[in-house]
């Protein structure tokens, strides 16, 4: 749905923080930015909602006490550890007879102890695709080759880690069945993506942590077989719309982060009237520009410019100039790092320098950085998750896993993502226990809202599909990623193109 509706807005509100800021390292590169698209409408999450899901980000319980990182679950679930006086399903965390429990003794791994989630009894489980009476083998399916080599290895990479940990710290795994792998490459290619989910879809239970540019490949692929998908991202209309398919890192279709603009509107609105926005002329990017532009617009931005650039192109001069030539004071561009960091040297080498260069989290990355040099000197870019070197439980559990397999890998933005996909398959598939099945599986992740996958990263909208409501700012400053406008998430809802 392309149409313009109103959305619901309120004053935007900034709410704490972690307390703790290092420089920031590695994160992947893509085409998309925090929109890809659901419903007509907007979205203002609650004072209440709020509260909570920082207090998480906080290491404080909702009311407020220090050392539990939980938030609020959903209270329609039994069993919800999360939950103030929610029933406790059969079998939970602490009852030795609890299917999955750790074996008595057992070795707990690197990490120390097993996630604390509800557990359900597993009479009645049955076997299926991707299921035997020993395993449970889920599929991935990400951009590894391509145009940009590696492009989300890391997303491959942080699932196999969460799967490690999972089946070291749970040696019984789900109703006595380890989790196995298996892992295709999307090769940034829809037909490649289409190839990896139709084989998914004939050898795995389950997709889990995928991430892919072009992802509306696999996306009818996925639903025919009704193949429950809990992606790091969904990054497409396609894939978005696809029922049985979701990503922690949450989209709406046509939806954006109100907060994007209003900070910059409230901080800088000289520079918001002398607006442009340039992005990659393909897959995602080009999808989400058209959002993006809509929305600025609606919140009050005034683009001067607009243009796409051909994946192809050398030379980002031409598209300077016409920038110097309207008198453009406020550049928003959507693209992988390493086409990030070539408009910001084509508009050094123009003397070219506006008020706001402003980015989506594509750029987090130590390439941007390493390659970028004096160019980016100055950048902005907003983010919807803690830093990946933050001194955060969830945080630290992903750096150690990443290693075991992976040794000297770095986090990547969609590697956190990745592992909270992982995260929510376990929780889910351990809830449901003898009841698990592809069609539970898919209904119970759309029950996931609020998620801040243990307080790494602001609150999502998992299952209704929805634009982030929470963002906060970063600019790199001697040659690191520094927290701007304060440790402070923006909560602001999201607009409707």
């Amino acid at each position: 749905m392309r149409s313009v509706s109103r959305s619901k807005t309120t004053p935007v509100r900034t709410v704490p923080g972690s307390s703790r800021r290092r420089r920031l390292i590695g994160a992947g590169v893509i085409t998309l930015a925090l929109v890809v698209p659901a419903a007509c409408g907007g979205s203002q999450m609650s004072p209440k909602e709020v509260l909570a899901a920082n207090r998480a980000i906080n290491g404080q319980d909702s009311n407020g006490v220090p050392g539990d990182t939980t938030v609020p679950g959903d209270p329609t679930v039994p069993g919800d550890p999360t939950v103030p006086g929610a029933p406790v399903a059969p079998g939970a965390p602490g009852d030795p007879a609890a299917p999955g429990a750790p074996a008595p003794g057992a070795p707990a791994g690197p990490a120390g102890k097993p996630p604390a989630v509800a557990v359900a009894s597993c009479a009645g489980f049955k076997n299926s695709t991707g299921i035997t009476n020993s395993t449970i083998t889920l599929g991935n399916s990400s951009d590894l080759s391509g145009p940009v080599p590696g492009l989300f290895a890391g997303a491959q990479t942080a699932t196999k880690a969460y799967l490690k940990y999972f089946n070291t710290v749970v040696p019984n795994g789900i109703c006595g069945r380890k989790l196995v792998l298996n892992t295709y490459d999307s090769r940034t290619d829809a037909g490649a993506d289409q190839q990896g989910y139709q084989k998914i879809c004939e050898s795995s239970f389950a997709g889990v942590g995928s991430m892919s540019a072009f992802d509306s490949g696999g996306a009818a692929t996925a639903q025919g077989c009704g193949l429950p998908d809990i992606r790091a991202a969904s990054v497409t209309l396609a894939r978005n719309d696809c029922t049985t398919c979701f990503g922690v890192q949450a989209t709406g279709r046509g939806e954006y982060s109100n907060g994007v603009y209003d900070f910059w509107i409230k901080r800088n609105r000289a520079a918001t009237q002398k607006g442009a926005f340039l992005y990659l002329n393909a897959g995602a990017a080009a999808e989400n520009a058209a959002t993006q532009i809509a929305v600025g617009k609606k919140r009050g931005m005034n683009w001067v410019y607009t243009s796409g650039i051909d994946v192809a192109a050398f030379n980002y001069g031409p598209y300077v100039q016409q920038m110097k030539s309207k008198g453009v004071r406020f550049v928003q561009f959507i693209g992988a790092y390493q086409q990030s960091v070539k408009l910001a040297q084509a508009m050094q080498s123009a003397g070219f320098k506006p008020d706001v260069l402003m980015y989506d989290p594509s750029v987090y990355d130590n390439g941007f950085l390493k390659t970028g040099g004096s160019a980016i000197e100055g950048a902005y870019m907003f983010i919807n998750f803690l830093p990946l070197d933050s001194n955060q439980p969830e945080l630290n559990l992903y750096r150690q896993w990443l290693q075991q397999v992976s040794p000297g890998a770095q986090p990547t933005f969609f590697g956190l993502f990745a592992w909270a996909a992982a995260k929510v398959f376990v929780e889910k598939a351990l809830l449901l226990g003898g009841k698990l099945n592809r069609a539970t599986l898919a209904a119970a992740f759309r029950t996931v809202n609020n998620y801040t996958g243990n307080g790494a990263f602001g609150p999502m909208a998992v299952g209704p599909k929805h634009a982030p409501s929470c963002i906060r700012f970063m600019r790199v400053q001697g040659g690191k990623f520094v927290p701007f406008g304060g440790t402070n998430y923006v909560c602001a809802g999201y607009s409707k193109a």
